[in-house]
């Protein structure tokens, strides 16, 4: 492609090559953001959220653009891209602001669970923290999990019936004995070593907290593109003007 570019605008396939593959690479970063805004997949969106996905995502390709291009209106000042940049990332990524303001989740500890699992409402997830010996070098290992705890009952109940998960609560300490075949989490604890002389424990249990919307976030970042603007339109008509002069 870069041959044929170079050979319809006469300039050196090489420089034209590497000018694209810069184009490129621009926009190869924008699929990862799915990751960190699981929004722009549209699982469990409804009609209207969908379109106000639509539109806050495609302010922020453009305002990416314009960051990595050095112009929307004009060319653009070092801060107007540091803004561009910050304004798409707010766009893109409003939980990032969220999360510095407010946690997502109260640490309570690991001897919790059994609570927090029996006032989970029902079909509800929990989320917990393990740490234990490592199954293929002995190392102490650690990992995230979330379980669902069905049908609305006492926590012990749930952890085990539902989950497959033996809790023993000792003092400040919640040890877990090795799951049970065939349960939702027995594949994930594989890697640790139930038998081993150190236990696999229960660290944490993280439940997560009520927080306002993480789109007013947007507010502040649409303000910001408007300034900028605004500023670039000016010395755009100052441009033309003194052109037509």
């Amino acid at each position: 492609a870069a041959f044929a570019a170079s050979a319809i605008s006469g300039g050196d396939p090489i420089r034209t090559g590497i000018q694209g593959f810069m184009y490129d690479i621009r926009t190869g970063i924008l699929p990862f953001l799915f990751i960190f805004n699981t929004d722009l997949l549209l699982i469990n969106v409804d009609a209207v959220h969908a379109v106000f996905v639509f539109i806050t995502a495609l302010v922020a390709m453009l305002t990416f653009a314009a960051a990595t291009q050095q112009y929307m209106f004009v060319k653009n000042r070092v801060w107007e891209t540091l803004a561009f940049l910050l304004i798409a990332f707010t766009m893109f990524r409003p939980g990032y602001w969220l999360d510095q303001v407010s946690p997502p989740y109260e640490f309570r500890p690991g001897t919790e669970i059994v609570n927090v699992a029996a006032q989970t409402p029902e079909d509800g997830m929990i989320r917990f923290v393990i740490s234990g010996p490592d199954s293929r070098n002995g190392e102490m290992a650690r990992t995230t999990l979330m379980a669902s705890m069905g049908k609305s009952g006492d926590g012990q109940s749930r952890l085990l019936d539902v989950a497959g998960l033996m809790v023993m609560i000792d003092g400040d300490t919640a040890t877990l004995d090795e799951p049970m075949p065939s349960t939702a989490l027995s594949e994930p604890l594989l890697a640790f070593d139930f038998y081993g002389d150190e236990p696999v424990i229960i660290e944490r249990v993280e439940v997560p907290l009520e927080r306002t919307d993480k789109e007013w976030f947007f507010i502040p970042a649409l303000a910001l593109l408007f300034f900028v603007i605004v500023i670039q339109r000016r010395r755009l008509r100052v441009e033309e003007a003194a052109v037509g002069a």
